[in-house]
């Protein structure tokens, strides 16, 4: 008998477990039922998943570097990958502001609608923490985001997936100092994380084994736990124009590999569609990170030298969907509440959501603080971010997990788009679970 795919498997476990949530809310005590025996389910699966990502990236990214064998190439690589997160940034964020100015999302809210989700969700704890800490980044120096780069401590830094960029510049800066003291003395180090890489790669196999399982758990809990549906409805036209854009930046990573890398598009969305419906449930391109890596690398044929910095650069720095979210909201807010918004407004919110976007923290809800400093820059009044925020709060987690989709598509696709240029693609060598388990059982 034929096994299912991955993806198929995945699917069939979203379905089931909107279902199963849709049943829990019309049950007395389904909602702590699912919070009790439901959601624990999918929290432990993200947190194996969050638990291999530092290990991860320092062993492949260690074993990329030292691969190369020399430091233009990988130089070489960095560029091509910085500029191309750029190039693609600005395209979604271009693409969010010329469908909100065209289809005006804004002007259909009726006042009723404003104030009630004013009063829901202005004094909401999640609203004012966002507003903080947006201030909080605003408060430091010009040059806080390179100085936040550089760790004090590589462990600590390695404690906290948070710091993911300080673990990147330290694992960097480590595989450099190895080529740099010549084969023979690095060889041992290198056979250390090599091996390391191996067997953390087949963590991520185990590991999706129970992937299914747990995407039917995080979306059984989403639907128990959503906010009011008659709030949903009234935001839903903003919440189209969102997804269109998502779709359309999608569309336009398809036509790259199409053009580009010469790969049918439908190959590339089939075989990176487990990592999108992971990154779909839980909102998180970090924790969706180790998963992206062995689909691009195994499925994609991507070679490591690439993926091993792309894919974790991609992870913190390239926010595509966040970015066409924060272009499409700050003006939506803006339309609704009567602020004007002239050309150089919507200038001021493509270089502000680019530079927002790096060094984002790549877990839920950090759009909503890249938000917030958008509207700051265009000079959206103090008294009203509480307010704009709450327009779009309840719609926050669904559109979330659909810009989360785009951002994990976007460093899949960049990876083969770099690979492609410096003669990196090769074929796809699919790697099981269970292949040396005939030896060891």
């Amino acid at each position: 008998m034929k096994k299912w795919p991955l993806h198929w498997k995945i699917l069939l476990g979203m379905v089931l477990g909107i279902g199963f949530g849709i049943a829990l809310t019309q049950i007395d005590g389904g909602v702590d039922f699912s919070t009790k025996f439901i959601k624990p389910f999918g929290v432990i699966f993200v947190k194996l998943l969050k638990l291999i990502a530092i290990p991860l990236i320092v062993a492949s990214l260690i074993k990329g570097i030292s691969d190369l064998k020399n430091i233009s190439k990988f130089r070489n690589i960095g560029l091509r990958t910085i500029l191309t997160y750029i190039v693609t940034t600005v395209i979604a964020i271009s693409i969010g502001l010329i469908l909100v100015n065209l289809l005006k999302p804004g002007q259909g809210i009726e006042q009723g609608t404003i104030d009630t989700l004013t009063a829901t969700y202005a004094n909401d704890s999640g609203v004012q923490s966002k507003i903080s800490e947006a201030n909080r980044q605003q408060s430091s120096g010009p040059l806080q985001f390179i100085e936040d780069m550089v760790p004090d401590n590589a462990m600590a830094a390695m404690s906290d997936n948070s710091l993911m960029l300080q673990v990147i510049l330290f694992t960097i800066f480590l595989g450099i100092s190895m080529l740099l003291v010549g084969e023979k003395q690095a060889k041992p180090l290198k056979n250390i994380f090599d091996s390391l890489n191996a067997v953390v790669l087949k963590m991520v196999d185990l590991i999706m084994l129970s992937a299914p399982y747990a995407v039917f758990a995080l979306l059984a809990n989403v639907v128990v736990s959503s906010d009011n549906p008659d709030l949903l409805f009234a935001l839903l036209k903003y919440a189209a124009v969102v997804l269109i854009g998502l779709i359309l930046v999608i569309s336009f990573y398809s036509f790259v590999i199409f053009a580009y890398v010469k790969k049918s598009p439908f190959w590339f969305l089939s075989q990176i569609s487990p990592a999108q419906l992971l990154a779909f449930s839980t909102s998180s391109s970090a924790a969706t990170l180790p998963v992206t890596m062995e689909r691009v690398e195994e499925h994609l044929g991507v070679d490591k030298e690439v993926s091993s910095f792309v894919l974790p650069v991609g992870a913190t720095i390239n926010m595509d969907g966040t970015s066409l979210y924060q272009a499409v909201a700050a003006v939506f807010i803006s339309q609704a509440l009567g602020f004007h918004l002239d050309f150089a407004d919507q200038l001021t919110i493509v270089v502000t959501a680019l530079l927002a976007s790096i060094g984002s923290a790549a877990v839920p809800g950090a759009g909503m603080v890249m938000l917030v400093i958008v509207l700051e820059s265009i000079g959206f009044p103090a008294d009203k971010l509480a307010v704009g925020l709450a327009l779009i709060f309840a719609v926050d987690r669904p559109l979330d997990m659909c810009r989360t989709v785009v951002n994990v598509t976007g460093d899949a696709a960049v990876s083969l788009f770099v690979a492609k240029s410096v003669g990196k693609l090769g074929e796809p060598k699919v790697e099981n679970w269970d292949e040396n388990y005939e030896e060891v059982k």
